[in-house]
């Protein structure tokens, strides 16, 4: 399984970029998403950035990561600290994608 993981530019170039993220600061491959200024955040997989993202939505990101290391970690994480965990998901119910709408 392959986790994405937003990472902040620090500094970079259109090959490389020094980011931050949850593990501290590691070098990014920029090559799918091209040069990008310091502060904005890059959804990376395997040390590569595949997305740019806004603020927000590395917010989500990086509170689903939480939940996942707690509740792998053991922890007792009841359901009012999942919805804090998922703000994205909380006080709404799913929706099917269009293509499955219409096969049912």
């Amino acid at each position: 399984m392959c986790v994405g993981i937003p990472m902040q530019v620090i500094e970079g170039d259109a090959f490389w970029a020094r980011c931050r993220g949850r593990q501290g600061e590691t070098r990014i491959d920029m090559r799918l998403v091209g040069a990008q200024p310091a502060g904005v955040w890059l959804l990376t997989f395997l040390d590569t950035a595949r997305e740019v993202l806004d603020a927000e939505r590395a917010a989500a990101v990086n509170a689903a990561l939480e939940a996942l290391e707690a509740l792998l970690s053991g922890q007792d994480v009841t359901p009012g600290q999942l919805d804090a965990f998922f703000p994205d998901l909380a006080g709404r119910e799913p929706e099917l994608p269009e293509f499955l709408k219409n096969a049912a």
